[in-house]
């Protein structure tokens, strides 16, 4: 019998539109003899729709005809499965739109990567593929997980964590903190973002105040670090779990400025990229132009970075090398990368199909294990609670 896979992709991020495409292009290459795959779409206000048009990227370029013409549902357990209830149900139709056995989050950004997705799906005790709750939330907050790398001696850049509200209090000050802190150029991004969305270099006061702006409009928190000025960025997967986990080969981003944009990653020549392109290959040399005594200082960090923040499945590390110094640094971590870094095994003997086996796999894995960890047990705490006595306050240690 085939594996059920309800592959979940869109959601409320300013990456909903990257999700789109990556999930689509995952879905066109799962091996159909194995899995039965269920396309689920979760609109930009957080409703979940299937249907037959769901799979189809074309259909997106008109999405109100496409939820018209698609069915709502939502999530339930029923007799040990995990079913898809029908939102609208008419009067001649079945609850139970379909069910599944395994759920593939292909999310990218705040509201859905960042262990939101992932803790809903944990509460229906459905195996999901990927990083955990925890590791996918550290790995989205880039100032917690600067500080989690910084503790395991993991190189990173310092930082300035900066929220609105001590900014919309006192934004002089706030500057002349960062400036005390930080010489010019400064990068200013929003704390809990990809894809470059809301990224900003800073040369003098002027430009700072226009980027702490522009961050502040796609976060409450910031992040501001020292800009390197003769950078070389480096990107490298991992794929495993906490048992074993190996390092893909290394690829280099070719910037059209002095940051690798959202333009350059997605679109080229004015046009966005299609199903099976995410990522602008335009934008990347592959293998990338680094000694081999560099990449494997490079893959050696991925590897340990992984293992720190506890992932599981695939991962992609980016990576700074500060050209004047010769330093490597830990950029930040995308615990769902864009084409779930495929690309980047090609090189090996893991194609595509055979990536997303692998990653199904590990979910199928850590649930078998999860099911031998004991979450609770019994207790007579409630024997003796009655009403009478939890308004006078009773004392719970």
């Amino acid at each position: 019998m085939k594996i059920k896979v309800g592959v979940f992709f869109g959601g409320k991020s300013v990456e909903h539109e990257v999700s789109i495409i990556t999930a689509i292009q995952a879905i066109e290459n799962m091996d159909k003899d194995k899995y039965d795959i269920v396309p689920i779409y979760i609109t930009k206000d957080n409703k979940m729709y299937c249907g037959d048009l769901i799979g189809d990227i074309s259909n997106y370029k008109d999405i109100d005809n496409l939820l018209k013409n698609s069915t709502q549902i939502m999530l339930s357990q029923k007799d040990n499965k995990v079913v898809l209830l029908r939102c609208d149900k008419k009067i001649y139709q079945n609850d139970i739109f379909d069910y599944i056995d395994i759920a593939f989050p292909i999310v990218h950004g705040t509201n859905v990567e960042d262990g939101t997705l992932q803790g809903f799906l944990k509460m229906f005790n459905l195996p999901y593929v990927g990083c955990d709750v925890i590791s996918s939330s550290v790995g989205m907050d880039k100032y917690v997980c600067k500080c989690v790398l910084k503790d395991n001696n993991i190189p990173i850049l310092e930082c300035k964590c900066i929220s609105v509200k001590d900014y919309n209090e006192d934004s002089e000050n706030t500057i002349k903190e960062i400036e005390t802190k930080f010489s010019y150029p400064v990068i200013v991004k929003p704390i809990n973002l990809g894809s470059s969305v809301g990224i900003k270099i800073a040369k003098n006061q002027e430009e700072l105040k226009e980027a702490l702006e522009n961050a502040f409009v796609y976060s409450r928190k910031i992040l501001v670090e020292r800009a390197i000025k003769n950078l070389k960025e480096i990107n490298c997967s991992v794929v495993g779990d906490y048992e074993f986990a190996k390092a893909s080969e290394c690829e280099e981003p070719v910037k059209t400025d002095e940051i690798l944009s959202y333009k350059d990653k997605y679109i080229s020549d004015g046009k966005k990229t299609g199903a099976m392109k995410s990522m602008n290959a335009s934008v990347l040399r592959l293998p990338a132009n680094i000694d081999k005594d560099v990449k494997e200082k490079i893959q050696e960090l991925a590897l340990k970075t992984f293992d720190v923040l506890g992932c599981s499945g695939v991962i992609r590390i980016d990576f700074m090398i500060d050209n004047d110094t010769n330093e490597i640094f830990v950029n930040e971590v995308n615990t769902i990368p864009g084409s779930l870094s495929f690309h980047l095994w090609k090189a090996t003997d893991l194609n595509y199909t055979k990536l997303l086996d692998e990653l199904i796999d590990l979910a199928l894995k850590r649930n078998r294990e999860e099911k031998n960890i004991t979450y609770s047990f019994d207790s007579n705490i409630l024997s003796g609670v009655s009403m009478s006595s939890l308004k006078g306050g009773v004392k719970l240690k």
